[in-house]
């Protein structure tokens, strides 16, 4: 009810917030993601530039060239500000270092809709992104069941701080905690990148005899971990985050375990559909948190799609995704 209620009544309290003008189509949506070194923000543009396609829009894409910086991403904001796109799709670098950009884009009086991490303060038409605990719990939770709930642990999060590493973490911790014979023996960030989650998981093999399982805060450093593992002859189980191609390919190699799907492409196409249903005066959903699925090698194949032949959400799809 309440979210019914959001939706309806949104585009009122909006139009107070906003002066744009409704155009029929032909919108630029500027879309602003954290990295090009994570595969799910490539999935999250995609998504975006597909909705938009879909309704006769076009994207302007802003990705800061060094990974999450945020003055890099301050910057873009200027810009963007002089630009005036009919609408942005905002994913904040940070979620407090990034406010004052995004008061001086509520200044400028251009829509903006916030995805996958939410922004601790500004005016927003919308937010569409996951729930985040849910994903580190129950894809911890199948790990910890994988191993026969016992066994030793590392986990390697994200960016510390990061409202997405807190919220995962948070779910990995309390999964732990619910199976007394498995042993957290480290718990060290890896900054969502790659090479990075590869180092920490080398230096954890150097200092640890034996892991049996990896909590990784996405699936990139989940492929990190995994590389360093083969590297040095080891086995462990592995999960991550995201849903990502790669993921999906490792969990059919049986590489990885599991994923616990994000739906950064569901999130690309959500928030680029709300940011154009309001500039065109249609009914905006106010917040849609989509809920987790674990994938594994028993339901990989739904999401085995190249991400150009996937499909957005309708908004009917969308007031069920949100409503879940």
């Amino acid at each position: 009810m309440k979210r019914t209620l959001g939706y309806l009544t949104l585009p009122l309290l909006m139009a107070a917030a906003f002066t744009t003008q409704a155009r029929a189509d032909g919108e630029t949506i500027a879309v602003f993601t954290k990295n090009q070194t994570n595969p799910f923000f490539q999935t999250v543009r995609v998504g975006a530039d597909n909705m938009a396609k879909t309704l006769n829009a076009k994207t302007l894409q802003y990705i800061p060239t060094k990974p999450d910086s945020i003055p890099e991403q301050l910057s873009q904001i200027e810009d963007v500000v002089v630009k005036k796109p009919s609408a942005i799709v905002f994913t904040p670098v940070d979620y407090k270092a990034m406010v004052p950009g995004v008061e001086k884009i509520n200044e400028a009086k251009i829509p903006v809709v916030n995805i996958t991490d939410r922004s601790a303060g500004g005016k927003f038409l919308s937010f569409v992104g996951a729930d985040d605990y849910s994903l580190g719990l129950e894809t911890a939770r199948f790990l910890l069941k994988t191993l026969g709930g016992k066994g030793n642990i590392v986990i390697i999060e994200g960016v510390k701080g990061s409202l997405t590493n807190v919220d995962r973490v948070r779910g990995f911790n309390d999964a732990l905690k619910e199976n007394a014979g498995a042993k957290l023996l480290a718990s060290q960030p890896g900054n969502y990148q790659r090479l990075q989650a590869l180092q920490v998981m080398e230096n954890l093999m150097q200092s640890n005899s034996q892991i049996d399982g990896v909590l990784a805060a996405n699936d990139a450093m989940a492929v990190g971990a995994i590389e360093a593992l083969d590297g040095a002859n080891r086995k462990a189980q592995v999960i991550g985050i995201n849903g990502t191609k790669e993921a999906i390919d490792a969990i059919k190699s049986g590489k990885l375990l599991a994923s616990g799907d994000y739906n950064g492409f569901a999130q690309g196409c959500l928030g680029t559909m709300m940011a154009i249903r309001a500039l065109r005066n249609q009914p905006v959903i106010a917040e849609i948190v989509l809920k987790p699925t674990v994938i594994t090698k028993d339901n990989y194949q739904p999401f085995d799609v190249p991400l150009e032949q996937r499909t957005c959400p309708t908004f009917e799809d969308a007031s069920k995704l949100g409503a879940k």
